[in-house]
């Protein structure tokens, strides 16, 4: 089954008409995207778009052979026109399924937003899951064969994939395209680097592609450590590299820290922006969590891991420093790195970047900075990805 992409963009088009955004003032050449349209050999056009004949020319095809026109979502504004000779464009009531001539079936399937997926298959087996903007499926059963190939709005609606993935919908092999493009989305190699964290990547419009070819689905990295200072946005950017992931174990290594208001209050927002699927437990005992299989980990934050680990050699006290807390705290971080190494699961981490700044006043502050920074080194070195965040913005160090 071969597909081309006629636009990638959302409704409204990237750039959006009229609108200054830095996103939209960077959405040039390659990167500037039609609405969301697909052609599937020819015969089947998901969503009509304005433009949509110059399209198809534009990427060397023509609608000239298409047998039906679906629709997946409310088009907002006037009606767009249909070209001579295409079909009136429809919906499949939820649940339904359609059998073309050209030996394409197609199921509507449900969401949890107004509009309708669409499953495809080919005549030769290869299945397609189309999704509109903003939508994610409904009522998925367990356990689902894998799609081919989804394309989906990974940027806004990540729990659409998290959901599939749940069921087994999507697998090491999907190819997982992010179309619906909209001006929220970075710019320039941040997008790319962004899906590929999710297992999906983003093409220009007019490419075809074959439903199937699986070599260029990017690897998920399987350790990441994401490093920032205060408020840097270091936490969200660990967060967003698996919320299109199901089931993942958020590690909080602060503790409750009774009767401390504020930090109650950053506990809470951090959860509060948690997708709901995922599980949290508050422990700094890290190494057994590595050495166990089981679903991505997301560890926040090895700073206070290493309070706590330097709490509990003493590290604090010059005397005890001296005569054995040195020794204890640097095995038990090279236990650590040594669990990041040879764990199976996939894990984000995040640490505070403390050296760049003042230098602390007092020898236990000194003796801080510098085993943090050691702890990081260590633990940066067994990992494939190195971010680090600096206002709001990641900058790859490895990976």
């Amino acid at each position: 089954m071969e597909l081309t992409l006629l636009g990638t963009g959302a409704p409204a088009g990237l750039p959006r008409p009229d609108c200054p955004c830095a996103a939209c003032a960077a959405a040039l050449g390659p990167d500037a995207r039609a609405a969301t349209a697909l052609l599937l050999d020819g015969a089947l056009l998901l969503d009509l778009t304005p433009g949509a004949v110059f399209a198809a020319a534009r990427a060397g095809r023509s609608l000239t052979g298409v047998r039906q026109v679906l629709l997946s979502h409310p088009h907002d504004g006037p009606a767009v026109e249909v070209p001579a000779g295409l079909p009136q464009p429809g919906r499949v009531p939820d649940g339904r399924e359609l059998t073309l001539l050209t030996g394409h079936r197609v199921r509507a399937v449900a969401l949890d937003a107004p509009g309708t997926g669409y499953a495809v298959t080919g005549p030769e087996g290869q299945r397609l899951l189309y999704l509109p903007p903003g939508g994610a499926p409904a009522g998925l059963a367990e356990p689902a064969e894998p799609y081919d190939m989804v394309l989906a709005d990974v940027v806004g609606r990540p729990d659409a994939l998290a959901k599939l993935r749940a069921v087994g919908a999507v697998g090491p092999t999907t190819d997982v395209l992010a179309v619906h493009l909209d001006h929220d989305v970075p710019p320039g190699p941040e997008l790319g680097r962004r899906l590929a964290a999710a297992g999906a990547r983003a093409v220009p419009d007019g490419v075809t592609l074959a439903v199937g070819a699986y070599e260029d689905v990017p690897d998920v990295p399987r350790r990441t450590l994401v490093l920032g200072g205060a408020r840097s946005g270091k936490s969200v950017e660990a967060e967003r590299r698996l919320e299109a992931f199901p089931h993942v174990l958020y590690v909080a290594t602060g503790g409750s820290r009774n009767g401390d208001t504020e930090w109650s209050s950053r506990v809470a927002a951090h959860r509060e922006r948690r997708p709901g699927s995922w599980q949290t437990v508050e422990t700094c005992d890290l190494v057994p969590l590595l050495k166990e299989e089981g679903p991505p980990l997301l560890v926040d934050c090895l700073s206070l891991w290493l309070t706590d680990a330097m709490d509990s050699v003493g590290a604090w006290d010059d005397a005890v420093w001296a005569e054995r807390g040195e020794k204890a705290l640097r095995e038990r971080m090279q236990e650590l790195t040594e669990g990041m190494r040879v764990t199976r699961r996939t894990v984000v981490a995040v640490s505070n970047e403390v050296g760049s700044g003042i230098v602390p006043s007092t020898a236990s502050g000194r003796r801080y900075r510098d085993e943090l920074g050691r702890l990081n080194a260590g633990f940066a070195a067994e990992c494939e990805h190195v971010l680090l965040v600096v206002a709001g913005q990641a900058v790859v160090l490895r990976g």
